[in-house]
C-alpha cells in the first residue's frame, strides 16, 4: 500500500453503520432479558437506560455514519473508540463517572466534526440540520445532569422529558433529512421515465414542519402546554402525509429501496399523529413514541444504511428482497410494541416478538454492511 492510499480518508459509515446495527440488534433483547428473566445484568439498559442507548448510542451512531463523510483514519479511530468505550461503560456501569462522562463526550466530539459541515448553506432551512444535530448531541449532557447526585436543586427537565424531547428531536431531524434524501431520488427516477416531479423539497411544507416540530421539542423540554404540543404533532402528521403523497412514490415500483424510505417516512406521520392524539387525550405517550423510534427510525436508518453501502460498493440499489424483508420485520416490531401498550411487561409475548423482529432485521443489516466493505475497498483500488 502506498503512502497516499494509506492516508486516504475513510467514509465514516463503514464503521458506524455496522456498529450501530450490531448495537441495535443486541441492546433490545438485552434490555428485556433482565426484567423478564429476573436477572439484573445489563443495568445500563434497564428503565430509561434503553431509551438512552436508542437515542445516544444507536441514533447518534447512524447520524455519525451519514453526516461525517470521509474522515482521516485517525479521526475515525478516535470517534469510533470513544463510541465503543461509551457503550461498554454504560452497559456495565451506567452510574459510574466513566460512563457518565463518555456518552456526552462522544456526542460533543461528533458535534465538533459533523455540525460545521452544514454551516455553508445560505437558506435557513438548509442550515437547520447543524443545529438539530447539535441539539441531539447536547441532550446527553442534560441526561447526565438529571442523574447526577452532585447537582443540587435541579430544576431542569427530568429524564422522562429529555427522552421525549430526544425522540421529537429525532422526528424533526428525520423529517428534514428524509425529505432531502427521498425527493431528489424520486425525481431522478421519474425523470428517467419522462415524468416531471414538480413537488420536490416543497419548501413551504418543509418550513412549516420545522417550525411545528421545533415548538414541540422546546415545549417538551419544559413539559408545558401539552395541548399545544399535541396540536403541533397532529398538524405535522398531516403535512408529512401531504408531502409524501406529492412525491408519487407509487410511480417507482422498480425501486423498492425508495419505497422503503417512503414507508419509513410514513411511520413518522403515524407516530407523530398517534403521539399527538395520546397527549391530547391525556394518555401515556410511550407506545406512540415507539412508533417513531421503531417504525420511523428503524425503517429509515436501515433503508439509508443499505442504500448508501450498496451504492458505494456496487453502484446500484440493494436487492429488493433485502429492503422488503427488513422493512417488514421492522414494521412487525413496531406494531407488536405499540400493541404491548404503556405497561409492556404485562404482555411478554408481544414484547419479545417486537424485540426479536427488530434484532433479526438489524443483525441482517450488520452482516450485509460488513460484507460490503471488501467490494467497496476493491472498487476504490
Amino acid at each position: 500500500m502506498t503512502g497516499s492510499s494509506a492516508r486516504r480518508p475513510i467514509f465514516a459509515f463503514w464503521f458506524f453503520f455496522p456498529a450501530a446495527a450490531t448495537w441495535a440488534a443486541l441492546a433490545v433483547p438485552l434490555a428485556l432479558l433482565g426484567p423478564l428473566a429476573g436477572q439484573g445484568w445489563a443495568p445500563g439498559l434497564i428503565g430509561a437506560g434503553h431509551g438512552h442507548e436508542m437515542i445516544f448510542g444507536f441514533a447518534l451512531a447512524v447520524i455519525a455514519g451519514y453526516t461525517l463523510g470521509p474522515q482521516p483514519a485517525s479521526v475515525l479511530l478516535f470517534l469510533g473508540g470513544v463510541w465503543l468505550l461509551a457503550r461498554s461503560a454504560w452497559l456495565i456501569a451506567p452510574a459510574s463517572p466513566v460512563a457518565q462522562i463518555l456518552s456526552p463526550a462522544f456526542a460533543l466530539f461528533l458535534a465538533r466534526y459533523a455540525v460545521p459541515r452544514f454551516s455553508a448553506a445560505k437558506k435557513w432551512r438548509n442550515r437547520i440540520a447543524g443545529p438539530l444535530i447539535l441539539l441531539l448531541c447536547l441532550l446527553p449532557i442534560g441526561f447526565w445532569l438529571t442523574g447526577s447526585n452532585t447537582v443540587v436543586n435541579h430544576r431542569g427537565p427530568d429524564t422522562h422529558q429529555l427522552m421525549q424531547a430526544g425522540v421529537l428531536g429525532l422526528l424533526l431531524l428525520m423529517t428534514f433529512m428524509g425529505g432531502r434524501i427521498i425527493a431528489p431520488a424520486v425525481a431522478g427516477t421519474l425523470e428517467k421515465k419522462g415524468i416531471a416531479l414538480t413537488a420536490r423539497v416543497q419548501p413551504r411544507i418543509e418550513g412549516s414542519l420545522l417550525v411545528l416540530l421545533s415548538v414541540a421539542v422546546l415545549l417538551s423540554l419544559g413539559d408545558v402546554l401539552p395541548e399545544l404540543v399535541a396540536a403541533c404533532l397532529m398538524a405535522s402528521a398531516a403535512l408529512i402525509i401531504i408531502r409524501l403523497a406529492r412525491w408519487r412514490l407509487w410511480r417507482c415500483p422498480e425501486r423498492p429501496d425508495l419505497l422503503m424510505l417512503g414507508l419509513g417516512y410514513s411511520w413518522l406521520a403515524v407516530g407523530s399523529g398517534c403521539l399527538g392524539a395520546a397527549l391530547a387525550m391525556g394518555k401515556a405517550p410511550v407506545p406512540a413514541l415507539h412508533l417513531i423510534t421503531i417504525g420511523g427510525l428503524g425503517t429509515l436508518s436501515t433503508g439509508v444504511m443499505l442504500r448508501l453501502t450498496w451504492q458505494r460498493a456496487h453502484r446500484r440499489p440493494p436487492p429488493p428482497w433485502q429492503v422488503l424483508g427488513i422493512a417488514g420485520l421492522i414494521g412487525g416490531a413496531a406494531v407488536c410494541r405499540f400493541l404491548a401498550g404503556s405497561q409492556p411487561f404485562n404482555a411478554p409475548p408481544l414484547l419479545w416478538s417486537s424485540a426479536m423482529l427488530w434484532s433479526v432485521a438489524f443483525a441482517g443489516v450488520a452482516i450485509q454492511t460488513v460484507c460490503l466493505i471488501r467490494p467497496a475497498h476493491l472498487r476504490r483500488k
